[in-house]
Order: structure tokens, then sequence, then C-alpha cells
């Protein structure tokens, strides 16, 4: 492992004005998306909605550092024979690449999932790394109820996959994005999901020191602290800015490069109005950016629509959600729209 060449990633994937577009959407997960909006879901309209994405020039070179690729694109080619991968490269982006398998149900555990795809790992790097990923992620779920959901088994098995899976990354000279996500569709309010984060989050680091992972060379992927979306009493903006850095502070160390959220259970705007919220409160020991995959492509998707006299107006609306996004971390959007309102 060569230390110094992954922090030299990883700092590059929290430049400041830049974030993540996380493209990784398994293809069941995109075929909802495209229901949508009207589209029949083929190898070749994922493909085509993709490209359309990498080659949005304005947002791939000015706003977004990293793309997460999904394993069917990472080998996929444009239609003019280039690949996609290549197309990222070019736009000076760096490629990463989804490498947990989904979820099972965790035995004696009911209601409660474990990530998989530890199983030949090594070997899956190995060949992403060939292929031009730099940096790879793997998303933990994690549950919130009122029965005594998560549990500490739910909790610590993740945590020690997550752990399993940075060790592997870095070995194969992979910046890991490590992602524990506690789930936003509860009724749950934010103090109770602050809690839950913040034991997720320790147990996270502890299971990350045991096996020797860098955090000079690996990227945070957490949730904000949010109410969750049945809860009948929302949280301002500025009181999920001011728990969700209070939880970091207390939780990660300031060895980690970049912290770099994930937009569950929020709408486009949300998201970036709390990012926008937590760099203004400045005096951050890491760098705060975005990891959206929703929140930056639900306008493109709309926008596209499947046509290809529609692809301008797609690659404008991405182009539109990842600037505003780039204003939120750096703590420039919120002035931003007071000065286009004066």
């Amino acid at each position: 492992m060569n230390l110094a060449d992954l922090n030299k990633v990883a700092q590059a994937m929290v430049v400041p004005g830049k974030g993540i577009l996380a493209a990784d959407e398994s293809s069941g997960t995109i075929t909802k998306r495209f229901d949508a909006i009207g589209v029949t879901s083929t190898e070749d309209s994922r493909r085509d909605y993709r490209e359309m994405l990498f080659r949005s020039t304005d947002a791939m070179t000015h706003y977004i550092s990293g793309v997460i690729l999904y394993d069917e694109t990472i080998w996929q080619n444009a239609k003019d024979g280039t690949p996609l991968i290549k197309l990222i490269e070019q736009a000076g982006a760096i490629p990463g690449i989804k490498v947990d398998e989904g979820t099972q149900p965790l035995p004696a555990c009911p209601g409660e999932l474990v990530t998989v795809g530890l199983d030949r790992l090594a070997e899956r790097l190995k060949k992403y790394y060939e292929r031009g990923a730099r940096f790879a992620k793997w998303r933990a779920v994690i549950d919130i109820n009122a029965g005594g959901i998560p549990s500490m088994t739910a909790v610590g098995v993740n945590a020690h996959a997550l752990g399993r899976y940075a060790a592997l990354c870095q070995a194969a000279q992979i910046v890991p994005i490590v992602e524990p996500e506690v789930l936003m569709d509860g009724d749950h309010d934010i103090d109770r999901c602050l809690e839950v984060t913040t034991r997720v989050l320790n147990v996270t680091f502890q299971e990350l020191r045991k096996q020797r992972v860098a955090l000079e060379g690996m990227i945070l992927k957490p949730n904000m602290a949010i109410s969750g979306k049945k809860c009948a009493k929302q949280a301002s903006v500025q009181e999920v800015a001011d728990k969700t850095v209070r939880m970091l502070k207390a939780c990660v160390p300031a060895a980690v490069p970049g912290i770099a959220f994930l937009s569950g259970g929020q709408s486009d705007e949300e998201a970036t109005a709390h990012l926008d919220a937590m760099n203004r409160i400045g005096n951050l020991p890491w760098k705060l950016t975005f990891s959206y995959g929703r929140a930056l492509q639900a306008a493109p998707q709309k926008a596209w629509a499947g046509k290809a006299e529609n692809v301008a107006a797609g690659q404008r609306a991405l182009n539109h959600r990842a600037r505003m996004n780039s204003l939120a971390s750096r703590g420039e959007w919120q002035a931003d729209l007071e000065k286009k309102a004066a």
C-alpha cells in the first residue's frame, strides 16, 4: 500500500468546490427510476443516459471530482466506442466503482440486513484497478424503528464488513468510500437519528482501526442527522447542520481527508441547504462535500426522458444541480440565493 498515493486521490475527491456523482444504481434501481419517466430500461438506454451525464462538460469539469459506477457501466463503451470510464477521465474526474453486492436478511435479527460481497473482492478490485477505478464504495444499511432496531448485532456485523472492505481496497491501491447509511424512512425524530448514527459511526471507526485501515486514505459517506420522512416535526436547516457537525466532530478523526454526504431522505434543495449550512459553520478538520445520487440526477432524468433531442436539457439540469452543490460545499449557496434575490 502506498499511503501517499491513496491520500492524494482522497484529497482530490474532496477538493473545494467539487463533489462526487453517485451513478452506481443497480439495474433494478435504475429501472424503477426509468419507469417513473416512461423509459424502458435496457442495456442501451442505461448506457445512453449515463453517457449523457458523463458528457455534461460544465458539470463534469467544474463541479464533479469523481463518479461512482455500477459494474455494468464500468465495462460499457459510449455509442462512438469510447469507454465510458474514459469520458470521466477526460473531464478530469476520477472513476470509482460500487463493489458491494447488495443486502441479505441478517440471521436471528428480524427486519435487519447485512451487506454482502466480500467473497472474491480482492480479485474484483484488481480487475477494477486495471480498468481505471481509483476508488470504491461499499454501503451498509442500518434501519431504525421503535422495536429495538438497530440491534448491536446489525451495527457490529455491518461495521466489520466495512472494515474488511476498506482494508482490501487499500491493499489494492484503491481509496475506499466507507458508507454506513442510517435510513430515513421512519417516523423517528432528529435526536433518535443522532443517537443511532453516533453509535454506528463510533463502531465503524473502531472496526477501521482494528483492521488497520489508514484513515488518511479513505473517505466517509454518512447520512446527515435529520428527522425521518414520517416524523411529524421536521428539523430546521440550522438544527440539522448544528447537530450533524457536532456529531461528526465527536466521531470522525481529523485524519480523514473528507466527508461526502449521501442525500437519503431529502429533496434536492434540502440536501443542498443542509450541506451549505454545515460549511458556513466553518473551522472543520475535514472537507465537507456531496456524494449525491438522486439529488443530482432526478432533474436530469426528468429533463432527458429517454429522448435524444433532450440530451442538452438533461445536461443543463445536471449542471445546475452540480453547481448548486458546489456552492454549498464552499458555504456560498445561501449567499448566492440572496444575491440573485436582491
